[in-house]
């Protein structure tokens, strides 16, 4: 499909620099025979019993670091995107221009990092002077939170940001971006969801640079997503299976959750435990084998998780959900609302909404 194909206009004011607080105070725009403005809050009663909610425990690491290139001195601004294997690690550099393999860039006294290897996009693979705990420990005195680059902070990031940019589930290091659909979670509202009847799981997969990185070519089947490293336990795999084999519906917290699923998901329609890692690059035509709703945030314009949520729902239905949302006054992307979605039940169809789940049918 063509890129453009999924373009809208979103004016600047509509993109949210701060969460809503408290968490669970966020709108929620749920996508069904009608569109419908409610608040996260109400997502327990979009629930059925039985239902399995799927969320994602990755905990985002503070991978951005400003340094200084030697022996030029000029500044450097490092994004740490995935271990390469040793010391070495795949970032992303601005400005990446003037970088040479064997070029030295200087964070702090006793962390360094040499280049080794330079690739398109500002793609850039340096070889770090500390690894394993001590890196970790490096990160969390002189890295900042990688928040996108439409969330404005300074070099020196926001100490607001460290609470604000992780979820309740945050458990395992190694994201560099959010899932952030699980930033809506308080406890009580995971408390309500159980209390509806209504299993939680839990996978991990470590969101990487395609999160942050735009679709450059003018065909989807040009597009080359990055690969992410996830994880689905036997245990976890084993309750969302028998799930659907109950009549229940698969929930993903998120376009990570679904994603991960999907590339999990056997040609029999159950998820198989899994670990490594996946670059699964879902647009319309997509067939979902896995995962029945989606609760996801509202995305940038022509983007890959844009493209995700048309092949879920139908690209108009999508187009029109946006369209409703600005005229409502939502908050888009990271830090935004969300939006609750059906998978789309006929195989190529963009239009109009379908209903939600079986306790709202006949209520629009």
């Amino acid at each position: 499909m063509r890129v453009s194909d999924f373009d809208f206009d979103l004016p600047p004011r509509f993109i949210a620099q701060r969460p809503a607080q408290p968490r669970d105070s966020s709108r929620l725009l749920v996508v069904g025979r009608e569109f419908r403005d409610l608040g996260i809050a109400d997502l327990p009663g979009l629930l059925n019993p039985g239902d399995v909610m799927v969320i994602n425990d990755t905990r985002v690491i503070p991978a951005r670091l400003m340094g200084r290139r030697r022996p030029s001195g000029g500044k450097i601004e490092v994004t740490l995107i995935k271990p390469g294997g040793g010391n070495a690690w795949q970032t992303l550099v601005r400005p990446a221009r003037k970088l040479n393999p064997g070029d030295r860039i200087a964070f702090a006294p006793g962390f360094d990092a040499e280049v080794t290897a330079k690739g398109d996009g500002g793609e850039v693979t340096l070889a770090l002077s500390l690894s394993g705990n001590g890196l970790m420990a490096a990160l969390q005195t002189h890295g900042v939170m990688p928040l996108p680059p439409y969330i404005k902070r300074g070099d020196k990031g926001d100490r607001r940001d460290s609470e604000d940019y992780q979820t309740l589930f945050a458990d395992k290091p190694g994201a560099v971006a959010a899932p952030t659909a699980g930033l809506h979670f308080t406890p009580a509202l995971v408390d309500a969801v159980k209390a509806a009847g209504v299993a939680v799981e839990r996978l991990t997969l470590h969101v990487g640079a395609g999160t942050f990185l735009p679709v450059n070519t003018d065909d989807t089947d040009d597009h080359r997503m990055h690969a992410e490293w996830g994880e689905i336990t036997a245990a976890a795999a084993a309750a969302v299976n028998a799930a659907k084999d109950q009549g229940g519906r698969v929930i993903a917290v998120g376009s990570t959750v679904l994603r991960l699923v999907e590339a999990a998901a056997g040609g029999e329609g159950r998820v198989k435990p899994f670990s490594g890692e996946t670059d699964i690059f879902i647009t319309p035509g997509h067939r979902f084998r896995i995962a029945d709703g989606l609760l996801t945030n509202f995305h940038l314009p022509r983007s890959t998780l844009f493209m995700l949520v048309a092949a879920f729902s139908g690209l108009q239905t999508m187009k029109a959900a946006y369209e409703h949302a600005k005229a409502a006054g939502y908050r888009f992307y990271s830090y935004g609302d969300a939006c609750f979605l059906e998978r789309q039940q006929e195989a190529g169809r963009t239009g109009s909404p379908t209903g939600i789940n079986k306790n709202e049918a006949g209520k629009g």
